[in-house]
């Protein structure tokens, strides 16, 4: 069977069925946020988008076909979320929060934990998720094997119980829809001080409405502006043992495996917003001669540039598709081409957005131009869901060191059934 890059009828539905919610409804997104100020004010006027993304279909999307939602493939989502970010980031990144969640629980927890914590999100879908990771000291050493060093919220066992202590940032959906939390977090956690990542991280769900769980702060951000990014204080909070999600050590596994598919789709995310800033140049290079007798597109200098910029794209969909089709056919376990294609891609939207605006000119750093709003939100890419330098790239070095690494699986690997 040859190599196919032909989208099925149900993914090309897919696809025209995400370009029509983006272009009728996630179209008011930024002019609605523009009214705001405050990063909590700006997410809260999201609702009623987030809301019909759920009757749309895109939040049961999440979720496995036994619990009542619809199982799409990370590729289907990537054709989505190209789509959806071509419009707006903002939304797409409250879903992409919830289901740093809950992902957790659908690859490795068990069928009372499904059955316990999924199917609220089933019967209301604009129920929110957060993954807290990020420890206010940064996130990217929380696989640290010297105890002395990593991850400082801990959790202690008493009697039937986990007891949770420590504070994180950047806790994505974090506040809820009303400041008071969101409904089920899913905290990243050390079950022993004195050991290192490797026997005690863990992660443990913790319901938003239990004592003890605080929101203490909101950080702004230049770009993704409606996307919420708390500070979180989890205090003496209790939860069940068997909240647990495998067992301590367990942590460094799941965690990896949540950011590896989150990888892979931010290169779709990317691409959506490369997509944006691309037809916006080439519209603008068409009609405007910048005082001269032409239109500038018709000077080799503004041409060679465009389709440099548009061979970027193209290079950066196909692989974000390929890494996306590895990480469904491995069952989430191939992780190499994720992590390559957030890398790649989210430095590679910096460049193109901004080859985009020097091609406008000075007017793109203006409210004139959407250009200086999709630099902002492509600034954040390199940045978030594990830093490029921080965390990717060691992640990166860490395959590659290995005396297992084959050199010639990532584009050429097959997995079992």
């Amino acid at each position: 069977m040859p190599i196919d890059f032909t989208l099925s009828p149900e993914q090309a539905a897919l696809r025209e069925g995400a370009r029509s919610f983006a272009n009728t409804v996630l179209k008011d997104v930024r002019p609605t946020i523009r009214q705001y100020s405050k990063p909590d004010e700006r997410f809260y006027a999201t609702r009623p988008f987030h809301k019909k993304a759920v009757e749309a279909g895109f939040v049961k999307g999440l979720f496995p076909k036994e619990i009542g939602g619809t199982d799409v493939p990370a590729l289907d989502f990537a054709i989505a979320a190209e789509e959806l970010a071509a419009v707006d980031v903002n939304v797409p990144s409250t879903l992409l929060g919830t289901g740093l969640c809950v992902k957790p629980i659908v690859f490795f927890g068990t069928g009372a934990q499904k059955q316990r914590f999924l199917p609220d999100f089933i019967e209301d879908g604009t129920r929110l998720g957060a993954l807290a990771f990020t420890e206010v000291t940064g996130g990217a050493n929380f696989d640290a094997a010297d105890p002395r060093f990593g991850v400082k919220t801990f959790a202690r066992r008493e009697g039937d119980e986990w007891i949770i202590n420590g504070e994180k940032h950047y806790t994505t959906n974090g506040t809820g829809w009303d400041g008071k939390n969101c409904h089920l977090y899913a905290v990243v956690c050390r079950t022993d001080p004195s050991k290192g990542a490797q026997e005690s991280l863990a992660v443990i769900m913790v319901p938003g409405n239990l004592p003890g769980v605080q929101v203490t702060g909101i950080l702004d951000t230049a770009g993704h502006r409606a996307t919420i990014s708390p500070r979180m204080k989890f205090e003496n909070v209790r939860v069940p043992a068997d909240n647990i999600i495998g067992k301590p050590g367990d942590g460094i596994k799941i965690v990896s495996t949540n950011f590896a598919w989150t990888a892979a789709l931010i290169g779709a995310a990317c691409v959506g917003v490369m997509r944006a800033a691309f037809d916006h140049a080439l519209a603008f290079a068409r009609k405007d001669a910048r005082s001269g007798p032409h239109p500038i597109i018709d000077y080799p200098t503004v041409g060679y540039m465009l389709a440099d910029i548009k061979m970027k794209i193209e290079a950066c969909r196909y692989l974000t598709w390929k890494s996306c089709q590895q990480y469904d056919l491995s069952g989430g376990t191939a992780h190499e081409l994720a992590v390559m294609t957030k890398v790649f891609c989210s430095e590679t939207c910096v460049d193109v957005v901004y080859d985009c605006m020097r091609l406008v000119g000075v007017d793109s750093y203006t409210d004139m131009h959407p250009l200086a709003e999709l630099m902002n939100d492509a600034m954040c890419f390199p940045l978030y869901d594990g830093g490029n330098m921080g965390a990717r790239r060691r992640q990166l070095h860490s395959i590659i060191k290995s005396p297992s690494y084959d050199p010639h699986f990532a584009p050429y690997g097959t997995f079992g059934a």
